[in-house]
């Protein structure tokens, strides 16, 4: 069965994000967490965890797919390097759901033979998340991406504002992932709501 995405897909660094943003209508977030002690970034997840839990809504553990799996989690997100590292078999047989970042053709090949259940492509636009070696790919490539995925849900992200998200939503996009927008934003509340507004709209 096809895996059904929310449009508006948040990034935190932090379960305190989650905390005040989930009450205003979030439904789809990746707990992106870099460096941390393990006790820190285990009660982190299990925290998220819960509190997903609470509001319905779905959570994605980036990268730390072994806390992910021994903590009942059920959608983890890997990055290419992770990729080669984890535990495939693992993460399937926990019934756990994938999704893998891309940058370019090589590494969708790469990624679409773990057989994910989405694929995120970016930047999209310029970011200021993380330094990249990849040229912004432009709303043309979200299109063509889509095209070749189908039915495989895409997820856009890099450099998205709630007008540039209506964008590669209308481009083919599923789900259109933000951190800096949200989390930098001088009231992050109300503008989760603005990203809700302008993607279920």
């Amino acid at each position: 069965m096809r895996l059904a995405l929310d449009p508006f897909y948040l990034i935190v660094d932090h379960v305190a994000w989650l905390e005040r943003l989930l009450p205003h209508g979030l439904r789809l977030a990746q707990l992106r967490i870099k460096d941390a002690a393990e006790p820190t970034l285990r009660a982190q997840i299990r925290r998220a965890r819960d509190l997903c839990a609470q509001h319905g809504a779905t959570l994605v553990i980036n990268d730390h797919w072994r806390l992910a799996l021994d903590e009942g989690c059920d959608f983890i997100h890997l990055g290419q390097e992770d990729l080669v590292e984890a535990d495939l078999d693992a993460i399937r047989r926990a019934g756990c759901k994938l999704g893998v970042s891309t940058h370019d053709v090589r590494e969708l090949d790469i990624a679409l033979r773990v057989a994910p259940d989405y694929i995120a492509l970016g930047p999209v636009f310029p970011t200021t998340l993380k330094q990249l070696d990849w040229a912004p790919q432009g709303v043309a490539r979200v299109t063509d991406w889509k095209a070749l995925l189908k039915d495989m849900p895409l997820v856009a992200i890099g450099g998205l504002t709630p007008e540039r998200a209506r964008a590669v939503l209308d481009a083919g996009a599923d789900s259109a992932a933000v951190a800096t927008d949200v989390l930098g934003h001088p009231d992050p509340e109300a503008r989760v709501r603005e990203w809700v507004a302008m993607t279920r709209g």
